[in-house]
């Protein structure tokens, strides 16, 4: 049987302390997410994400986000990535090379995404804008948006930003400038965009 060859390279994000480690083959289904913010969050699920639970045995990594074919890893402010870079790309070629699951089967399972047929005719164009033109650009930086919540009411759009989106000094341009912009545009009601606190 022949072994699958891993091939991986990087990619800077905006965020300056996040890379983008970038593999030829998907890690889980489109539109599928995993953000592991600090090491208390995969202690807990060490079995759950074998793969974040050994990234964060590097003590300079803060941070493991897993989306689509990609990681997103984020260092302290501290180390430099010249001096890890190497490190973190023989690591994660051996992990693979090895086959070693990422996660196990439940907890992919377990996070497939449901389309929910109560959300409301706005929350429905809300969501498709989002998934079709926010999506593709924020996971080409590595990072991720949810939506959270949407307040008919005020207008209020609030959406959680994950991988190196989060903490990224351009992302309240970005939520602002874009992303705010696009949805007051597409969706009539829409009157501002907020991100939720991770």
């Amino acid at each position: 049987m022949l072994k699958r060859s891993t091939m991986i390279y990087t990619e800077l994000s905006p965020n300056p302390n996040s890379m983008k480690f970038v593999l030829n083959y998907e890690l889980v289904p489109e539109g599928l997410s995993f953000d592991y913010p600090d090491m208390g969050s995969t202690r807990e699920e060490s079995k759950a994400s074998p793969l974040a639970a050994d990234l964060f045995q590097f003590p300079f990594v803060q941070r493991v986000f897993i989306a689509s074919n990609f990681i997103t890893i984020t260092k302290d402010d501290e180390t430099q990535w010249e001096e890890v870079l190497g490190d973190l790309r023989r690591f994660l070629k051996i992990f693979f090379d090895d086959e070693n699951e990422v996660f196990d089967k439940k907890t992919v399972e377990k996070n497939t995404l449901i389309v929910d047929a109560n959300d409301s005719e706005a929350v429905g164009k809300i969501k498709a804008a989002l998934d079709q033109y926010v999506r593709p650009a924020v996971e080409s930086d590595g990072g991720a948006i949810n939506f959270a919540d949407y307040d008919e009411e005020s207008g209020r759009v609030t959406v959680m930003l994950q991988g190196s989106c989060s903490g990224c000094p351009s992302a309240t341009v970005t939520l602002k400038d874009g992303i705010e912009r696009l949805l007051t545009n597409m969706v009539p009601g829409v009157k501002e965009v907020v991100a939720e606190a991770m």
